[in-house]
């Protein structure tokens, strides 16, 4: 048998440029294509599938995606976001095919509520105070006041009160003093009435402006609760130096301290006032009403002092 070479391991009736076929066994086989799962061999028991593990290399499957219930076992897990890609280490509920479990009603991806311009917030602090309790909340407690009415608009309380300051105000400086007292009723009367619709203006324009300047400044307020609380401070706060210059004068000694000392009030309930109607801190809530605190100095104090 001379033209015959029987070789161990070897097919003679292969030709050699034929690479050998590799034979796999069912545990050996390479993964399917992700996505699919493997389907078993006709005739045959099913492929023991073993799964890319994460940190491997590849994506890695959902950990409840365990077709045949021999799920490996995996490591342990870093915290949700901080997994790696890939190879890079780790696993990351964000990758594709992996799944994060959130309550009903959770939103992790929301980006919560935005304050929209103008808008008003959610729910006010409390019930609108009576004009009465307001204005005594202004002087006795007024953080707790300004905070409580900053979503009420307090346009009636803040018109009446400055008009009747504007009207006693003539009689504080000493020049416009002077002229109605020495004019006759139907000549003062105007003069009189001009003084108060004046103050009046004064009181919106001034208001005004420091609620612009809050709302630069980051503040989230609305305006009519700023434009008319800010009016009622500044009547509130130099009535008791208007009092006693109706009847003392500008000059005198007890006026000029009053009117310093009602001058920083009016600055400390300013500052509260913005702060708490725009959820401002105090530098910002200071500085937002620093324009209608100088106006206020030289407008009407500075007249007298």
């Amino acid at each position: 048998m001379a033209g015959f070479r029987i070789g161990r391991g070897r097919d003679n009736n292969r030709s050699p440029q034929q690479p050998p076929q590799q034979q796999q066994s069912y545990g050996q086989q390479q993964p399917p294509p992700y996505g699919r799962p493997p389907y078993p061999p006709v005739g045959g028991p099913p492929p023991q599938q073993q799964w890319p593990q994460p940190g491997a290399g590849g994506h890695g499957e959902p950990e409840y995606f365990d077709p045949y219930g021999q799920q490996q076992p995996h490591a342990q897990q870093p915290p949700y976001g901080q997994g790696g890609h890939g190879g890079g280490g780790g696993y990351n509920n964000d990758n594709p095919g992996h799944t994060q479990v959130f309550a009903v009603g959770e939103d992790p991806y929301g980006q919560g509520a935005t304050y929209q311009a103008g808008a008003t917030s959610a729910a006010p602090s409390g019930p609108r105070l009576p004009w009465k309790e307001l204005l005594r909340g202004i002087v006795t407690r007024p953080g707790q006041t300004f905070l409580q009415m900053r979503d009420y608009a307090v346009w009636g309380p803040a018109l009446i009160v400055t008009f009747l300051y504007g009207l006693l105000a003539v009689f504080g400086l000493d020049d416009a003093r002077e002229d109605v007292i020495k004019a006759t009723v139907p000549k003062a009367i105007p003069i009189v009435l001009s003084a108060g619709v004046a103050f009046v203006i004064c009181g919106l324009i001034l208001g005004a402006v420091t609620h612009t300047l809050a709302r630069q400044m980051g503040g989230d307020g609305s305006w009519q609760p700023t434009v008319g609380l800010s009016m009622l401070v500044m009547s509130i706060t130099d009535a008791p130096r208007l009092l006693f210059a109706v009847f003392l004068g500008g000059d005198n000694m007890v006026v000029q301290v009053l009117g310093w000392a009602t001058w920083v009030a009016a600055g400390a309930l300013f500052t509260s006032l913005v702060s708490k109607s725009h959820d401002l801190p105090w530098p910002k809530a200071l500085g937002a009403s620093a324009i209608q605190l100088v106006a206020l100095l030289s407008i009407i104090k500075l007249g007298t002092i």
